[in-house]
């Protein structure tokens, strides 16, 4: 039976406007379990909605009158020159919002000009995915307990063609689900983490009465620490950026160990709630890299507005994710094209309003403090 409760849009209708106008369509789209997996959070949600709320606090200093000839969007990092900062966030199981999954997001984000981080939990084949999309691609990764597997999946990456590798940090265990829990949440089978196929799975592990059930697991015993990132790095050629990090000191360390780059990200609320919004957590991180290497960010982006002010409080590119997953599932690839569109369109409105050439541009002059009022 399908989890697909209407075929996708055929054309983007006039009153799709701005990010949040693919929701409701995408939800119409996806069977309930399914939207609860794709769009939930942990617990109460309460971390989704700082992430979002906190982006309104901050507010914009227009400039008039500012030479704007000549501007442009473009963004380098580790030496690929993208058309603009939106890079689309790693997201597992895309075929659950579109039956061309992850093909469909990286063509889109190869036609803008773009980037899009695989997970490592895609329903494609990376090979696949680079196969079909000439767009730059970087690949997120667990470093799994069969570190053999893990080695051999960034050989593929590698293979494949990827230009980074993005370990996410911030999820040893998985968070509190109960949108999925309430949602009764199962995953089709006709939907799998193909890139995992061939790994050993964990013992299981019943907890007894009066045990713990996660630190007196296997995952607990084989969660990776630093010695593992510093395995992993000299295991590589590719740069290695750490996404979920909000503590400056981990920032720091991760520096220190070899990390090329940060990511500022709580995951989308995912894991555990109550963290604070990725916005508030950037300028620390920012402070304590001090230039060394590039931070990015996701968690909250919904406007052209909201990536100025990253930019401005220190971030080198931004990270989608749940949006395009909204645009995929409601349009497929020319939804997630229009949506990179349309927030690159803010941007450089944003830009040109407050003026802005360049994102180097882009500085904390750009916010408004009550001391100007």
């Amino acid at each position: 039976m399908s989890h697909f409760l209407k075929p996708p849009l055929e054309r983007i209708p006039p009153s799709i406007v701005c990010a949040a106008d693919y929701e409701a369509p995408a939800r119409e789209r996806i069977e309930k379990g399914v939207w609860a997996y794709l769009n939930g959070a942990a617990a109460d949600s309460l971390t989704l909605a700082e992430n979002l709320t906190a982006f309104r606090r901050l507010r914009l200093v227009p400039r008039v009158l500012a030479e704007l000839e000549g501007g442009h969007t473009g963004v380098e990092l580790f030496g690929t020159r993208l058309a603009h900062p939106l890079l689309v966030a790693p997201v597992a199981l895309q075929k659950l919002a579109h039956p061309d999954g992850e093909i469909a997001t990286a063509m889109a984000a190869s036609a803008l000009g773009g980037a899009m981080v695989v997970s490592m939990e895609a329903s494609t084949k990376i090979e696949d995915i680079a196969a079909a999309a000439p767009g730059p691609l970087w690949f997120q990764l667990h470093i799994l307990p069969d570190r053999e597997f893990t080695l051999a999946l960034v050989r593929r990456a590698e293979e494949a063609g990827c230009r980074a590798l993005v370990v996410t940090v911030d999820a040893p265990v998985s968070g509190v689900r109960n949108d999925e829990q309430r949602a009764g949440f199962v995953r089709p089978s006709s939907v799998a983490p193909v890139n995992l196929e061939g790994m050993k799975p964990l013992p299981p592990h019943i907890a007894a009465p009066g045990e713990s059930a996660i630190f007196s697991s296997p995952l607990a015993a084989a969660a990776p620490g630093w010695a593992e990132i510093a395995w992993l790095l000299s295991n590589t050629r590719l740069p290695v950026l750490l996404k979920g990090i909000l503590h400056p000191a981990d920032a720091a360390r991760a520096v220190e160990a070899g990390a090329a780059g940060i990511v500022v990200s709580n995951h989308g609320g995912r894991t555990l709630d109550t963290l604070p919004a990725t916005i508030e957590a950037l300028p620390a991180v920012v402070r304590a890299v001090a230039g060394r290497v590039p931070v990015l960010m996701d968690g909250g982006i919904r406007r052209g507005t909201d990536v100025l002010k990253a930019l401005a409080l220190g971030a080198k590119a931004v990270m989608i994710g749940r949006p395009v997953i909204h645009a995929l599932a409601a349009a497929g690839a020319p939804g997630v094209a229009h949506l990179l569109h349309m927030l690159r369109a803010e941007l450089e409105v944003s830009m040109a309003l407050t003026g802005c050439r360049r994102l180097e541009d882009a500085t904390e002059a750009l916010l408004w403090r009550d001391a100007q009022a």
